[in-house]
């Protein structure tokens, strides 16, 4: 096939026509008809060559022409598509390093391999705009629902029709055991949208925490406009759901709102939920009182939260503890992921005898160590004492307030109990020696004998072994696995280091051995301010 002989319009017209099927941009199809053209002419010309093909896009005309580059004599490698300064000057008036030198050649004779090979690459080209065209749709998608056809279902994956391409709804964020037909019509939510070598591809949820928060959008008009939030959603697919939203109207009730007229709203997103039910909660800053509605319908006697720890204590009544567990822990675990605290779920019996035994074990301590009798140290106990440190080293005002207690008396106590502490410092450190631990960690500032033995055992034994860790491997923390809340304990957790104590000991000791300096540290320090000033000031 000549190009020559060709209608040069249908070029532009089968541009058009590929362009319209696959709603893509006229010119990306030219372009690659260009490139194609180009690599058939090189195969005639020689692949050496640097020959380029332009299609007027009014015409169609196919314009082949040659360039050759002017480069340095020394850099010259590619005689075909290169020339030096000199060779240049018969074609260039006062040539330069960089100019190029255009001349056009004859059309090409297109053989069968050719014309194959050309088609190849259009279609090459039309698919990764097809693809490109597809991800830019739906990659600002990510996080909206969308309607679709299934397709096909395999190996419990379900492939949707989602208009300009396929997506995937996987078998674990399908609801329960729900399956769908080829020609069903569907509702998921776009949760995340990736390209990749082969495509474009979607992925879709039906089990999305955000999958129903957008349903309550859609279903709720106040959520749309921004006056009613939902704040937070916890999920049992299938099964239950608690959702908390807030009111930024006080003259609308968010629950009364989002449950609708005789309960037409959240009746709506249940039936699309498969009948999973929701306990639509209202939200408040302060987390015990939040807990307590999440925790509904089960009625709440006391709440102890422990915020460092992120653990809430929660104390029912004896009829009421089934309720608040719920069936297979199912009402505890939503308001657990609800809150984002740990909670410990106690009747008031159970509650009542655990500080029956912290108050035993700590009558003991000072028993035992500080040669008191029951009597007086139940007293101390009382008043609110609970270790040696606080006896050895309060204000010796605190110690006079307790009945029969004078100033002697309250010397002796904290004589006593320092003398204790020693003794177990001592004792402590040379346990830590033994275990290796060097002089670098004991000097260290800020770590007393107890958490240097804590360390040595946990195989911390230098600076640098120190400097390496990360905070929350002193502290300890919490971390999410498959919806549930995992606690990961902490070498200095027992001596209750926080988690910003632990960043401070840590950068401290990496600033003594000269891996961070301390100017970074200011600056960053300082960022860190201007942005928090600036956050307050927008607010």
């Amino acid at each position: 096939m000549a190009i020559t002989s060709a209608n040069q319009l249908e070029l532009l017209q089968t541009a058009e026509a590929v362009a319209r099927e696959k709603m893509i941009d006229p010119g990306l199809v030219v372009e690659a008809m260009e490139e194609s053209l180009a690599r058939a002419a090189k195969s005639r010309y020689g692949a050496e060559m640097d020959i380029r093909v332009s299609i007027d896009r009014k015409t169609g005309r196919a314009t082949f022409t040659r360039v050759r580059t002017v480069v340095e004599e020394e850099e010259l490698e590619n005689y075909q598509a290169e020339f030096t300064v000199e060779q240049a000057k018969q074609y260039l008036d006062d040539p330069k390093i960089g100019d190029t030198f255009v001349e056009e050649v004859p059309p090409v004779e297109m053989g069968r391999i050719a014309a194959q090979s050309a088609k190849q690459v259009i279609l090459q080209k039309v698919r990764e705009a097809e693809r490109d065209r597809q991800f830019e749709e739906f990659k600002d998608r990510a996080g909206t629902i969308i309607n679709g056809l299934v397709k096909r279902e395999e190996y419990g994956n379900v492939i949707v029709d989602v208009g300009a391409g396929e997506a995937i709804l996987r078998r674990n964020e399908k609801i329960g055991r729900e399956s769908y037909r080829p020609n069903d019509r569907i509702r998921v939510y776009i949760k995340d949208v990736r390209r990749e070598q082969r495509g474009p591809q979607i992925f879709l949820s039906r089990t999305a925490p955000e999958f129903m928060a957008e349903l309550f959008k859609m279903e709720v008009p106040e959520i749309y406009d921004g006056i009613i939030e939902i704040k937070a959603v916890a999920r049992d697919p299938g099964s239950r759901a608690k959702i908390a939203v807030i009111s930024y109207d006080n003259s609308i009730d968010p629950v009364g709102a989002c449950v609708g007229m005789r309960g037409s709203r959240v009746q709506a997103v249940v039936n699309e939920l498969q009948g999973e039910k929701i306990d639509i909660i209202p939200w408040n800053e302060d987390q015990p009182t939040f807990l307590v509605n999440a925790l509904q319908p089960a009625e709440v006697s006391k709440v102890v939260l422990d915020e460092e720890a992120g653990k809430i204590e929660v104390v029912v009544p004896e009829e009421q503890l089934s309720l608040a567990i719920g069936r297979r822990g199912q009402n505890v675990r939503l308001a657990s992921q609800l809150t984002g605290l740990d909670i410990d779920i106690m009747t008031e019996e159970q509650e009542s005898a655990r500080r029956q035994a912290e108050f035993e074990l700590r009558t003991k301590l000072f028993v035992d160590n500080l040669d008191l009798d029951e009597f007086f140290a139940q007293l101390l106990v009382s008043e609110g004492f609970s270790n040696l440190e606080e006896v050895a080293y309060v204000e010796l005002d605190e110690l006079l307030v307790i009945d029969g207690v004078d100033e002697d008396t309250a010397n002796e106590l904290q004589a006593r109990a320092r003398d204790v502490l020693e003794a177990q410092n001592k004792a402590a450190l040379e346990n830590a020696r033994s275990m290796g631990v060097e002089d670098s960690l004991v000097e260290f500032e800020g770590l007393t004998p107890q958490m240097i033995e804590a360390l040595a055992k946990d195989d911390v034994k230098t600076l640098e072994d120190f400097a390496t860790c990360a905070d929350w491997e002193l502290a300890g923390g919490w971390t999410t696995v498959d919806g549930e809340r995992v606690k990961d304990d902490g070498v200095l957790e027992p001596f209750d280091v926080s988690l910003e104590e632990a960043q401070q000991l840590i950068m401290t000791a990496r600033v003594m051995l000269g891996w961070v300096d301390p100017a970074d540290l200011e600056a960053d320090a300082e960022e860190e301010l201007e942005d928090i000033e600036t956050e307050e000031a927008e607010v």
